[in-house]
């Protein structure tokens, strides 16, 4: 069986990346920082281990949105590609949004789910966790 392959990039092609294998999770985040930082109530995530994605035009830039987390975005045209943190050391989020086929893997979870915004309802069963879902 071939392995998965994934693809994506931001809106004006600049920054381009290609994803090894399969996901660690996917998921859809409602903390207030990546709200401010997508200027969106919600944010699709989709975390992979750091070694399976590979940026195959511009790297992101990268921005320090705390002391533990850095942001990375298109340069360019602003477009949110990526998130590492100390507290997930090795692991890369990727933006569902930036995928060239964010429907190939729907969320699996909700998480910071007590900052959800209260006028968002999304009608789906999946997980809803507190805060950050817990690590195995």
């Amino acid at each position: 069986m071939a392995e998965r392959v994934l693809e994506g990039g931001c809106q004006c092609g600049a920054v381009r990346y290609r994803i090894a294998g399969e996901p660690i999770l996917s998921a859809i985040c409602h903390c207030s920082m990546c709200r401010r930082a997508h200027a969106a109530p919600a944010v699709g995530w989709v975390m992979f281990q750091e070694g399976q994605v590979t940026f195959t035009k511009a790297e992101p830039a990268r921005y320090a949105s705390s002391v533990e987390a850095q942001r990375g975005f298109c340069p360019t045209c602003g477009t949110q590609i990526s998130f590492t943190a100390s507290f997930i050391p090795g692991l890369i989020d990727i933006t569902t949004g930036s995928l060239d086929t964010p429907e190939a893997v729907p969320p699996t979870l909700h998480y910071w789910d007590t900052r959800r915004l209260p006028w968002m309802r999304i009608g789906d069963d999946l997980p809803r966790y507190p805060e950050f879902p817990p690590q195995e």
